[in-house]
């Protein structure tokens, strides 16, 4: 898929104020700071298109991206981030739950995962929560330039195994760098190749 443009539409908290209409969606969600508004800007090669932060869980807000003029980019505040205050992490809690529950939209969910560490609680919970809901969704790994090859494949080998534990089939998975675009083709052909399903079957 060749991104020829990518716009900011709106930010808010509250899922009803989402665009109206039918075009598909493509959230992007994990925990702060696991490079997700690296991605996005990496994904549509817009450098500020998500503001990136050195500080964790900026991202506070439900952000809609019109790319291509036909479908949507959104990107979702991060979770577990305990720095926040309970107030604050149960505010995020429904703001992400609203959405990936009751936006008929939501086409599929990524969410993100940092190659470098072993399964994480908050990973393996929101995972599992996906599960019980019946939320499609795939798995980006992350941050893949930070390993040499054979420590990012035993990583992310062993992740897979430590889900197939709970999981009778995988969901599908993406291997990425923002520094070294390494995953953008796949991601993007992925999402095109819904995007052509979904018009066949209207």
């Amino acid at each position: 898929m060749n991104i020829t443009s990518a716009e900011f539409v709106i930010s808010n908290s509250d899922v009803t104020k989402c665009p109206e209409g039918n075009i598909p969606e493509y959230a992007f969600i994990g925990r702060s700071n696991v490079g997700k508004s690296s991605l996005i800007n990496m994904l549509t090669k817009r450098k500020k298109l998500a503001m990136t932060s050195a500080t964790p869980g900026k991202t506070m807000l439900i952000n809609h991206f019109l790319i291509n003029k036909n479908w949507y980019l959104v990107d979702l505040p991060g979770y577990g981030y305990a720095k926040r205050g309970e107030k604050a992490m149960e505010k995020i809690r429904r703001i992400i739950e609203n959405y990936v529950l009751k936006r008929e939209q939501m086409t599929n969910l990524f969410v993100l995962i940092d190659c470098r560490h072993e399964p994480q609680k908050a990973d393996c919970q929101f995972i599992e929560w996906l599960g019980e809901n019946g939320v499609p969704f795939s798995l980006v790994f992350t941050k893949a330039d930070k390993l040499k090859p054979g420590r990012l494949n035993a990583n992310i080998q062993h992740y897979l195994q430590f889900l197939q534990e709970q999981w009778e089939e995988l969901p599908p998975y993406f291997i990425s760098s923002a520094e070294s675009q390494q995953g953008r083709d796949e991601i993007l052909d992925y999402i095109e190749s819904i995007n052509k399903q979904l018009q066949t079957n209207a």
